[in-house]
């Protein structure tokens, strides 16, 4: 019975388009407890407050559905058709991550399983429960123990088939099927994704400081981005690929294709100019449908500020002067530090001179320019 679940499976898993599935018990190891511990007790986490509140149920799936004894992983490639690092040369326009260029991947993914898991609990009578990266279920080590790869010193998942480009969903049932053969580690002494990292977020090998990486500082962090990362944040102003894109594993990956997750003009680099024009009903217009929504307009034209300072580009001094007088300090802010990448002293003195901003930050944000 278990042989023949196994080949539905994976039969059924390339009729939904995934690229990989494999089965796992419903546990995680101690060492994998502890490191997730340890990320808490140092603060890695930053703002994201729900990892902590959480911490308990995400030590174990068990922890969460008392019931659940085995994992059935999917693995869907993202492999991008170009290396993502080359894109970081374009300055005047706004970089989005690989993996928001494309449809919401939480929602299509999970659309997809909880079909699946419906013919699974027919065929096995059995319950289930589908994850897409949206509850304290820690998909990545359950996708170690099924084999389908290996945390890499970045942290994310590496596969040798498919790098680093993989999207997650887990499928637990109380249900018992044999596993596969977990992953190991191949990443020898390779570093190149710690070495790549423009804001040094690894403290180590294996060990993320959230509050310093890119993805977190532009879709997490709602305040003022800290001076020392402006500069390294270049044109990216919805997450960063640089450490899965230097991944060596990733000359084995495929580009990915599925057409259920495309979208009609797709969102990846776009310039400053037409991105800072963007009223917040064009804003949820153009991104309508993929992940990018998230960060909500705001945020995302506090990015795009920190991109335009790195941009060198003096054209749009006017469009950047209009957040001067943004509702939110964290956009006024990184305004006033775009005008001073891109201003003379005396045309900034003539900005600042036409000022009155009583508000601490932005007091603070224009003794920083001196």
């Amino acid at each position: 019975m278990t042989d023949n679940i196994k080949i539905w499976l994976q039969r059924t898993a390339k009729t939904y388009e995934f690229d990989e599935v494999r089965i796992a018990d419903a546990t995680l190891s101690q060492g994998t407890r502890e490191h997730f511990k340890h990320f808490l007790d140092n603060g890695y986490h930053g703002e994201m407050k729900w990892l902590e509140e959480t911490s308990e149920r995400r030590l174990s799936p068990e922890n969460m559905w008392h019931d659940a004894k085995t994992a059935i992983i999917f693995a869907k490639n993202y492999g991008p058709e170009h290396n993502p690092l080359d894109d970081l040369t374009a300055s005047s326009s706004g970089n989005v991550s690989v993996y928001a260029r494309s449809k919401d991947y939480h929602s299509v993914m999970k659309g997809r399983l909880k079909q699946i898991a419906s013919q699974f609990v027919s065929k096995c009578k059995s319950d289930v429960k589908v994850f897409v990266d949206t509850a304290p279920l820690m998909e990545k080590p359950l996708a170690v123990n099924s084999g389908i790869g290996w945390q890499g010193k970045h942290t994310n998942l590496v596969s040798q088939q498919f790098g680093s480009w993989l999207f997650l969903g887990v499928i637990l049932t109380n249900a018992t099927l044999a596993v596969d053969e977990m992953a190991y580690d191949r990443c020898g002494s390779c570093q190149k994704c710690l070495d790549v990292c423009p804001t040094n977020a690894f403290p180590e090998p294996y060990k993320l400081d959230a509050r310093r990486c890119i993805s977190y500082l532009t879709i997490e962090f709602d305040g003022i981005i800290p001076e020392e990362f402006r500069a390294a944040i270049g044109n990216r102003i919805f997450g960063c690929d640089d450490c899965l894109a230097v991944c060596p594993w990733n000359k084995f990956a495929k580009t990915a294709f599925d057409t259920r997750m495309q979208i009609g003009e797709k969102p990846g680099l776009i310039p400053l100019s037409e991105l800072l024009s963007l009223s917040e009903a064009d804003f949820k217009k153009l991104f309508s449908g993929t992940p990018v929504r998230r960060a909500g307009y705001k945020k995302f034209m506090r990015n795009c500020l920190i991109a335009a300072g790195n941009s060198d580009d003096y054209s749009l001094i006017d469009i950047i002067k209009r957040y001067l007088d943004d509702e939110v300090v964290a956009v006024q802010a990184m305004a006033i530090w775009a005008l001073h990448q891109l201003c003379d002293k005396d045309s900034l003195a003539q900005i600042k001179s036409g000022r009155n901003d009583s508000h601490p930050d932005l007091i603070h944000e224009w003794a920083l320019l001196g």
